[in-house]
């Protein structure tokens, strides 16, 4: 069974360096990664340590520096400074001689004789050119489109803050603005989205912060699924117990039709399509996810039918143009849309890329460790953890304990302030494992 401490003290595949075989470190081969958060740094950052620095790496960003959405929703509520989730690549390119580009792919096309692929990357107005063997993509997510109720053709200008950064700045502006009394109202988009147990997350810490400074006012939670989807005993302990309806009211079934930006109000839609409309002093819609664009411009998934990119699990290898690799958020997988789900599909990919550069087989049983920290309120978090294996009988990756008849994952008998202490330490973990 995953404890606390395994929890924090290991990473899956981290631990893996050391038992790696010699012959895989005599890789040969040119890799673009493209795409710098968890999933990106890290299949960067593997592919030079596993080979002995023998495979060349170019990391693609369009950012200067990550902002991690881990530990944002208590930027959300104040507690902690945006500042504190900013990751540079400097360690990367010093310490693992990785070569970073700050700008935006443009095109992935076959290299002719100077390569298996050519990747086309803007940057400060001008073109450059990229040649490799493998391209591995982690772009992450975009957001779909919420409809204007005035306008159904134009999106709404509302805030999500599912991607740290300004947006979870203003969050928390609007939040600390909020006058005793007030209502502030978020959405829970479909499965699957980044960070499963993230948005029951902002919910308890926003009521922790409204029950704490803002009298009298309360949070409504709408949700697109039939009910909470990580975590379900704390957080409904949570929703039912520490908070209670007079602060915070859970509603499940609930879809999101339009928002009306001007009245910061959101029409929504139960489970038999019965339509409401509620306004909010303070409006947070998350909307439903798809692969981060250039997955699009590739043609690996499509926005309408098949929004995230189909992969072989075992190395996160394209099922539809081979050399292309998909991992992170952008991948259609079993696997939770998460940074910590995102660091060990990095490992994956980069062992299976090493592997395939000595003309090996990936390894046909991987292994991925999901783990998280959950804030219930200002001191106390919870925990949720599960193993995943590869299957080879659904091709896909299942919860290990399941083959047995066991769990389908394990989280904390209680949000505790010792958990809180520990989330700090399993998140400086995780982030020195990724970019240090």
């Amino acid at each position: 069974m995953i404890n606390r401490r395994s929890l924090i003290g290991t990473l899956g595949g981290a631990s893996l360096a050391a038992l790696w075989p010699l012959s895989a470190r005599a890789a040969v081969g040119r890799v673009v990664v493209v795409g710098g958060g968890m999933a990106g740094a890290t299949v960067a950052k593997y592919l030079r340590m596993w080979s002995g620095n023998a495979v060349a790496v170019t990391l693609v960003e369009q950012e200067s520096r990550y902002t991690s959405n881990i530990m944002s929703n208590l930027v959300v509520t104040s507690q902690m400074p945006l500042s504190s989730l900013y990751f540079g690549y400097s360690t990367l390119v010093k310490k693992y001689g990785i070569k970073q580009l700050t700008g935006r792919v443009e095109a992935i096309e076959p290299g002719g004789s100077l390569g298996t692929w050519k990747v086309t990357i803007a940057s400060g107005g001008a073109l450059s050119t990229e040649y490799c063997e493998r391209v591995v993509l982690a772009p992450g997510v975009q957001f779909d489109p919420v409809p204007e109720t005035s306008n159904p053709a134009a999106p709404a200008t509302i805030l999500h803050a599912w991607h740290a950064g300004p947006q979870t700045e203003q969050l928390r502006q609007q939040l600390a603005a909020m006058t005793p009394g007030q209502t502030f109202v978020m959405t829970i988009p479909p499965k699957p989205y980044r960070c499963p147990p993230g948005p029951y997350e902002r919910a308890c810490v926003v009521a922790d912060y409204l029950k704490r400074n803002k009298p009298g006012s309360r949070i409504l939670v709408f949700d697109a699924n039939s009910g909470i989807t990580a975590e379900a005993e704390n957080f409904g302990y949570a929703f039912d117990t520490i908070y209670g309806p007079s602060i915070l009211e859970y509603h499940p079934s609930m879809r999101v039709a339009s928002v009306d930006s001007a009245s910061r109000s959101v029409t929504l839609l139960d489970a038999s399509n019965g339509r409401s409309t509620v306004r909010a002093d303070v409006l947070n819609v998350i909307p439903p996810h798809r692969a981060g664009a250039i997955v699009q411009t590739a043609g690996l998934a499509n926005a309408t039918t098949i929004p995230f990119a189909a992969v072989d699990v075992r190395s996160f290898e394209s099922t539809q143009t081979s050399g292309i690799h998909v991992i992170g958020d952008s991948s259609k997988t079993t696997l939770p849309k998460a940074g910590h789900v995102g660091n060990q599909g990095g490992k994956i990919c980069a062992d299976a890329i090493i592997k395939a550069f000595n003309f090996q087989a990936p390894d046909p049983s991987p292994t991925a460790n999901s783990a998280c920290f959950s804030p219930i309120s200002s001191t106390k978090a919870s925990w949720l953890t599960a193993v995943y294996q590869y299957d080879p009988v659904s091709s896909s990756m299942v919860i290990r304990d399941q083959v047995s008849g066991g769990s389908a994952a394990t989280e904390a008998r209680s949000a505790s302030t010792d958990n809180f202490g520990k989330m700090g330490t399993w998140f400086k973990t995780l982030m020195s494992d990724t970019f240090a």
